[in-house]
């Protein structure tokens, strides 16, 4: 192409982007109550809702009297406008332009009114939104802090837009904190096939819709703020919804591929969801075996839109990845080559589908496998995106039914209120005040409370395993990432008056009093020291009864044991993963500091490696280990909206419980990253001497790719079972990594292995082992790979092992991966407390194979 014609083509693509502007710029965003309005932390500019608000009477402006730590902004959600009778609002708006209408609810306490009360009914220009509506109950069913509701009106013949708010009845009452009215472009909703019958189509124009999931396959939250086109959309990680033993590998665009927009409009998606995906990885006899699933709840006798975000960034050839897409066990599209159907290699497209939900089985599956008819190059399939909207019924109706807490949330609930003491300082009964911290406290990844967590693993397994129903009623994701606004919240744990900790982090895990402590550690005796470290010695310890704990006592004259104890409950009180140690509580009194944590039976790594020697650990149990530990750091630097590094990684803080799962613990000296486009973090260097990054030390700016190092030696101690630093040794060996890679480009790398099971690895393992090994010990960052390429290669050694290496295509004899920069996905249960058993039905034995399929393969 010419310098004109691509200058010509640069102007079309910027007076698009300006046409799509001028649209977005007529949007409405009311903060409900606030007679100011305010910015939200995305930058968005919200006014009040006085203007709009038509009701003389029987309504009232409230501000909520609790802040839960997982809101992602103060405006609009601390603030409510309540209606005790029939209210209505009228917004201006373009006649003949469709409209997404997002209606924001933060169930907390507003002066006296008890929100358990609270039922009605939103209908916006005829079109029924939500009926018999519960927030409070929507928000302790979902572990949800606030519920967020969008819906895509079809163009009306009106330029004003009444939204009305109807009480159920005289003893009841509404209410609203934040109202969104943003124009949808043109071109946005087409046509969608109907799946089953492959002649006929729905016309998505004419009809009202509401948006029940939009997620970035294999890629991280997007926020309003990184919307295309300032659309406001959030794009939230698809890892809670993937169903199944086998997660895929995710993947990322190599930064010298450029995404072009060609047939569908740049607001479609952002770009950033079509740099990323979930693929099913490149060894057929793994891709062949089972299907790439992902399942939602939603309610029963609708229709559904199913829009499926495609762009293919690694291969360019059309035939070379070949896949069929399977709706409820239905064939949705057969032998789907993205490159062929968008026309090149990078170019985005999507494909939308109908399918129709009964009463019997209230879910949507979607289902991926490799086309074998069509001889691909790679066996292997796809996915960016996904959007699922419903469609109104024939009596314009898209309201569902509230969802229904399961039985075991409201008896952990029930539990936690015997032993959790709740503050009534902010005028709060104790009953209140513990429905609104458990049932809201988990809205996200950041905001899980030790009991709200709880009630999300059992209702996560429940569900997953058919016991019981409950519809998505938002479709903000169960652990929905969320930013802080830097605000506090307005609770504070009962503690001394020289508290190290926020009350915001403080309020999400439990306090135990000194009493409390003395009593579970015999007023610490020295028989009970399981451990000693840089915060102090760690104890064993009994608690409420029968349940063991290791309590982590700091030393009195160690100042940085307080930045410990203060780092500790920040990060630990919001995370909850399977291979990251839990804590449980702390307590802060008399002077006295001590952190509260699950008690890990085996103890450290080390002890079974080299130290104690208490264990002779085998080969596949040290890969394991290995594979659990990686599964946690994994977690840090992707899992959350804020990535973290760990930065001390060593086998002493890797621990094992009682079924040798291995968990990652001691975050004293972590550190998260505030921005996603801020590379590292620059801190003084600190960390343990032998697993320091050299790059880190030299530039004093930490990345993940610090503990991928340090986690790199770890994996060296893992097979050869010796320090990572050991003085005694002559000067060439004192260092375990140099003195491993030293060996490795000697070829001499087999002497050093662990006597004790030199004769177990298999040849194959060994080099896949030995190889991301090394790569996480390269002296630069850039170099490294990411600790998902770790978790993907470790879990393809486990394999090697176990099974016979025959793991290449049926026309691809390489034995390197083309697909540079996979990352291998988190399984869905580690998103609460959960384990690989959830999906695997009663089965503890490590011994089952992790590409197992565990969904049924019909509609293949």
């Amino acid at each position: 192409m010419s310098d004109g014609g691509r200058g010509f083509v640069i102007y079309l693509v910027l007076i698009v982007s300006l046409v799509s502007l001028i649209n977005v710029a007529d949007a409405w965003l009311l903060s409900c109550g606030n007679a100011d309005g305010g910015t939200d932390s995305d930058g968005r500019k919200w006014v009040s809702d006085s203007k709009f608000f038509k009701s003389k009477s029987n309504h009232m402006a409230e501000t909520a009297s609790y802040q839960d730590p997982s809101l992602p902004s103060t405006v609009p959600y601390m603030t409510a406008r309540l209606f005790m009778s029939d209210a209505r609002y009228q917004v201006p708006v373009k006649s003949s332009q469709r409209y997404w209408i997002r209606l924001h609810f933060y169930p907390a306490t507003y002066a006296s009114f008890d929100l358990r009360s609270s039922y009605f009914s939103v209908v916006v220009n005829g079109v029924t939104l939500l009926s018999n509506f519960s927030a409070s109950i929507t928000a302790q069913a979902l572990t949800q802090a606030y519920i967020v509701k969008e819906y895509a009106l079809a163009a009306m013949d009106t330029d004003v837009l009444e939204i009305k708010f109807n009480p159920r009845d005289s003893g009841s009452f509404a209410f609203v904190n934040g109202i969104e009215v943003v124009p949808v472009p043109d071109g946005l909703f087409g046509s969608a096939a109907l799946v089953g019958f492959s002649d006929q189509s729905v016309d998505e124009q004419t009809t009202d819709l509401q948006t029940m999931v939009r997620l970035n396959v294999g890629g991280q939250y997007i926020g309003p703020a990184n919307d295309t086109n300032r659309l406001s959309r959030t794009w939230y990680e698809d890892t809670p919804y993937v169903y199944g033993a086998v997660l895929g590998v995710t993947s990322e665009a190599d930064t010298s591929v450029m995404i072009q927009y060609k047939d569908v409009p740049q607001y479609a998606a952002p770009v950033d969801l079509y740099r990323t995906g979930r693929s099913m990885g490149y060894y057929a006899n793994v891709s062949l075996g089972y299907n790439l699933t992902w399942s939602f709840d939603v309610d029963a006798n609708f229709s559904y839109v199913v829009r499926l975000h495609f762009c293919e960034y690694q291969v360019t050839k059309a035939n070379q990845i070949v896949f069929d897409v399977y709706l409820n066990n239905q064939t949705a599209e057969e032998a789907m080559d993205v490159v062929a159907y968008a026309g090149g290699q990078a170019i985005p497209t999507y494909k939308d589908y109908v399918v129709y939900v009964r009463e019997e089985s209230p879910a949507i599956l979607l289902q991926l496998h490799p086309n074998q008819k069509m001889k691909p190059e790679f066996y292997d399939a796809r996915l960016n995106g996904i959007e699922i909207f419903k469609l109104s019924d024939a009596k314009k109706n898209l309201a569902g039914p509230n969802p229904s807490p399961s039985d075991m949330l409201v008896k952990a609930e029930a539990e936690a209120a015997k032993s959790f003491e709740r503050p009534t300082s902010q005028g709060l009964s104790d009953k209140t005040h513990l429905a609104v911290v458990i049932g809201s406290a988990a809205g996200g990844a950041v905001g899980l409370s030790i009991v709200a967590a709880l009630g999300l693993a059992l209702y996560t397994r429940k569900k997953h395993k058919g016991g019981f129903h409950t519809s998505s009623g938002s479709w903000l994701p169960l652990y929905s990432s969320s930013g802080s606004s830097g605000s506090r919240s307005t609770f504070s744990a009962k503690s001394s008056n020289s508290s190290h900790y926020s009350s915001k982090d403080g309020g999400l895990c439990r306090h135990f009093t000194l009493p409390e402590i003395i009593q579970a550690t015999n007023n610490f005796d020295a028989s009970y020291v399981i451990g000693v470290g840089g915060f102090g010695n760690v104890y064993k310890g009994v608690i409420d009864g029968n349940t063991k704990v290791a309590i982590k006592r700091s030393n009195p004259s160690s100042e940085q044991g307080v930045n410990e104890f203060q780092t500790e409950i920040e990060l630990l009180s919001k995370l909850r993963h399977g291979n990251l140690v839990s804590l449980i509580g702390f307590c802060e009194e008399d002077g006295e500091m001590a952190l509260v944590y699950d008690f890990m039976a085996y103890g450290t790594l080390r002890e079974h490696l080299y130290k104690n020697n208490k264990t002779n650990l085998t080969w596949k149990q040290r890969l394991e280990i290995s594979i659990g530990a990686a599964r946690g750091l994994h977690y840090l630097h992707t899992g959350a909206r804020q990535t973290i590094i760990h930065r001390d990684v060593k086998t002493t803080n890797i621990l094992l419980d009682e079924k040798w799962v291995a968990k990652v613990s001691d975050f004293g000296l972590s550190k998260s990253r505030p921005e996603m486009n801020q590379s590292h973090v620059s801190t003084v260097v600190k960390g343990s001497f032998g697993y320091l990054d050299p790059e880190y030390f030299r530039r004093q700016q930490l990345t993940e790719k610090s503990d991928v190092y340090s986690f790199g030696v770890v994996l060296f101690e893992v097979i050869c079972a010796r320090p990572a630093i050991n003085p005694a040794l002559p000067k060439e060996q004192v260092s375990l990594g140099e003195w491993a890679l030293n060996c490795i480009k000697n070829g001499t790398f087999r002497d050093i292995i662990d006597p004790k099971i030199k004769g177990e690895i298999k040849p194959e393992c060994l080099d896949k082992f030995v190889a991301v090994a090394a790569k996480c010990l390269a002296d630069q960052g850039i170099h490294r790979p990411s600790m998902g390429d770790v978790l993907w290669s470790l879990e393809f050694a486990l394999q090697l092992q176990i099974n016979d290496p025959a793991a290449k295509t049926s026309t691809d004899d390489a034995k390197e991966d083309p697909f540079p920069n996979r990352n291998m996905g988190l399984h869905i249960s580690n998103l609460s407390l959960g384990s690989d058993v959830d999906l695997k039905g009663n089965s503890n034995d490590p011994n089952d194979e992790i590409f197992s399929q565990m969904v049924n393969p019909t509609g293949r």
